[in-house]
This record gives structure tokens, C-alpha cells and sequence, in this order.
């Protein structure tokens, strides 16, 4: 296989984790203008946060892996 196909297939593999960082950025200060908003729902707020935050960070992992996998075994 071309050296440059498995270099683009692995750029496009690792965009989730580009993403994933902008969307964790806006989930956090949208969490933080509603905590601002309602400070008695902090908690409820929080929790739901951590959760979105997880799912977010697992998609870039995935990505991240998938990445790894095609560059080191598609040689």
C-alpha cells in the first residue's frame, strides 16, 4: 500500500481527536455559563458534564488507536 494513502487514511482517523478537544472546550463553558445561571443545580450540571466529557474523550481515543493500528500495521 502507498505510503501517502496510509498517511492521509491516518490524518483522517485522528480528526475525532481535533474535534474532540473543540467540543469539550464549548461543553465546558456552556456548563459554566448554566452553573452561573443556576448555581443551586451545580451538581446536576456537573455530573452530566463528566459523563459528556467521557464520551467525548472516549471518541478520541478511538480515533487516536485507529490511527496507530493503520500506521503500524499497514506498512
Amino acid at each position: 500500500m502507498n505510503i501517502g494513502t496510509i498517511a492521509l487514511a491516518a490524518a483522517l482517523a485522528l480528526l475525532p481527536c481535533a474535534f474532540a478537544g473543540f467540543a469539550m472546550g464549548m461543553a465546558t463553558g456552556k456548563a459554566v455559563d448554566a452553573t452561573a445561571r443556576q448555581p443551586e443545580a451545580s451538581g446536576k450540571i456537573q455530573s452530566i458534564l463528566i459523563m459528556g466529557l467521557a464520551l467525548t474523550e472516549s471518541c478520541a481515543i478511538y480515533g487516536f488507536v485507529t490511527a496507530l493500528i493503520m500506521i503500524f500495521t499497514m506498512r
